[in-house]
């Protein structure tokens, strides 16, 4: 778009015109008492832009969970435009992660159902351990593989897909530690920061977040 000269008093046109992700920037006034306006770049609308927008993501949480894990998806996620929603074992209760930090659950995870969600994230720590035992879990996992939808655990948090029978020829990585369990559940091991097969996302640790973070928007752009 060429420069554009209009008086302020017409500022409020120019941002009507040009549209609000469009950055404006005002030159002094010329020698008619003008002021320049160059449309400099559409800055916001990558600052804007919300590619989850409309998109329901349930996350699980319990005793001991790792803090970043839960915390790092959930705030970008959020960033990206989702609605993110913590199931736990009773609604309202606040959790305490490994180093602490706290974390109130939205739902219990007996109250939730698949169908108004469009995917999964399952943190690692010492919570999967516990929560994998509970069967209702196990339902839920085995409820978004039916409909593929998506999957993304990391570190211990494949503990959980391992129990449900969801991983069986699954493309996967997660903490060295769970390695043998992965493959004895069927899974096809890789060691790598973020692994993407179908509607499954795996990372091993909490330094691999980016790229855990990267996979799931990947899956949704699918």
């Amino acid at each position: 778009m060429p420069p554009v000269f209009i008086r302020i008093s017409h500022l409020l046109l120019a941002r009507k015109i040009a549209g609000p992700c469009v950055l404006l920037r005002f030159s002094r006034r010329n020698s008619m008492g003008k002021y320049k306006v160059v449309v400099q770049e559409e800055r916001q609308t990558k600052i804007m832009d919300t590619p989850l927008a409309g998109k329901r993501i349930l996350t699980f949480v319990g005793d001991i969970y790792e803090d970043l894990e839960l915390w790092y998806p959930k705030l970008r996620l959020i960033e990206a435009g989702a609605s993110v929603v913590v199931a736990g074992p009773t609604a309202q209760t606040n959790y305490a992660g490994k180093n602490g930090y706290p974390c109130l659950s939205d739902v219990a995870i007996s109250d939730v159902d698949v169908t108004g969600f469009d995917g999964l994230v399952v943190p690692g720590g010492f919570m999967p351990d516990k929560l994998r035992r509970d069967e209702r879990v196990l339902e839920i996992v085995r409820e978004f593989d039916e409909s593929s939808k998506l999957i993304a655990a990391i570190c211990h948090g494949g503990w959980i897909p391992i129990s449900a029978g969801v991983y069986q020829g699954v493309r996967v990585t997660g903490s060295p530690g769970i390695k043998d369990d992965l493959v004895n559940a069927g899974a096809v091991w890789e060691d790598a920061a973020v692994v993407v097969d179908r509607h499954f996302v795996s990372s091993r640790r909490p330094d691999d977040l980016p790229d855990f973070c990267r996979g799931i928007l990947e899956v949704f752009a699918s």
